[in-house]
């Protein structure tokens, strides 16, 4: 869970500085990635009991929000590159 939790704002930090829109979503689209997986293994921990919901709540809110935010970048960078 670091690895991928971590790897979100590296890919980010990577889209942003990109030199073009095609590497800026390729990017973007692995930043997303990282954090459905991190997701995941946030969800893992609360249904096996690991850590109280209550613990994570936060943190699941915000990787929704930010799944939506990345999934509106992929879609306005997409439509710039006509795809």
């Amino acid at each position: 869970m670091l690895r991928s939790g971590t790897s979100v704002g590296a890919q980010y930090r990577e889209a942003r500085r990109a030199r073009s829109d095609a590497e800026s979503l390729s990017k973007i689209t692995s930043a997303h990635q990282e954090l459905e997986e991190t997701t995941y293994w946030l969800e893992l921990l609360v249904r096996c009991e690991i850590v109280p919901k209550s613990l994570l709540g936060d943190l699941l809110q915000e990787a929704d929000e930010l799944g939506a935010i990345f999934t509106s970048i992929v879609l306005r960078l997409k439509e710039r590159l006509g795809r």
